[in-house]
């Protein structure tokens, strides 16, 4: 994913203004999925008649995978909670943000997995989890490699690319919600549209991470030290 002179180049990068929809697409992402967790926990927890029928009807294949699901949402709502701290430079001088979000990293894809077998979409769903969740690990590890090889400003791009993947879950929302609203028109059921739901909520964030990062490779060359500063720094 990067060419062989993306380190050199990254060292002697300029800074470049906070991206604004960059910020906005992470807190946007990171706000659905808060509130998609706790729909979730308050539904297994207090189950109600009251929501859409084709909502409703999703309700009891999530009760009968209630521990599977809620050990793969309340560890991926402490990743999304942990993220702000690792992406925003005003927090990296803190230690505990990165301890953290390794191994609640590496628990949310293998629980991702397992809830694949479950797929709502069957193979289409299960294969874009499959495909995603494996970047999004791969991502991970390559950024823990980097990290304990003291190559900092590596380790930052594939957390950045781990963390704008994983945030694809709060993405396939809104899209979903198109086909709910839609659904009258093209008589698509949550089986038939949720697994197009996933393949476009990821693919969106995947694309967005790595045109942004793309596009910081391309910016004009400035002062070494400068660059060792501020490279990949999505807002300050």
């Amino acid at each position: 994913m990067d060419a062989p002179a993306t380190a050199q180049q990254m060292q002697s990068q300029k800074s470049q203004p906070p991206s604004l929809w960059l910020r906005a697409g992470f807190w946007i992402c990171t706000l659905i999925a808060v509130v998609v967790v706790v729909r979730r926990v308050a539904t297994l927890a207090f189950p109600s008649s009251s929501a859409p029928p084709q909502v409703a009807a999703l309700d009891p294949w999530f009760t009968s995978h209630a521990a599977l699901t809620l050990a793969h949402i309340l560890i991926a709502l402490l990743f999304v909670c942990v993220a702000p701290f690792v992406v925003f430079p005003r927090f990296t001088k803190a230690a505990w943000p990165e301890r953290l979000i390794f191994p609640l990293g590496a628990v949310v894809g293998v629980t991702a997995y397992a809830m694949s077998v479950y797929s709502v979409g069957g193979w289409i769903e299960r294969s874009a989890v499959l495909f995603f969740n494996s970047l999004f690990l791969y991502s991970l590890f390559r950024a823990y490699l980097y990290r304990q090889r003291d190559e900092l400003l590596l380790k930052r791009r594939w957390l950045l690319r781990a963390i704008v993947i994983l945030l694809g879950i709060a993405t396939t929302r809104p899209v979903m919600g198109v086909f709910f609203a839609t659904s009258r028109l093209t008589h698509l059921t949550p089986k038939q549209f949720f697994g197009i739901a996933f393949w476009i909520g990821f693919s969106i964030n995947t694309i967005a991470i790595e045109l942004w990062l793309r596009n910081h490779d391309r910016q004009p060359q400035g002062h070494p030290s400068q660059a060792k500063r501020t490279a990949l720094t999505p807002g300050q």
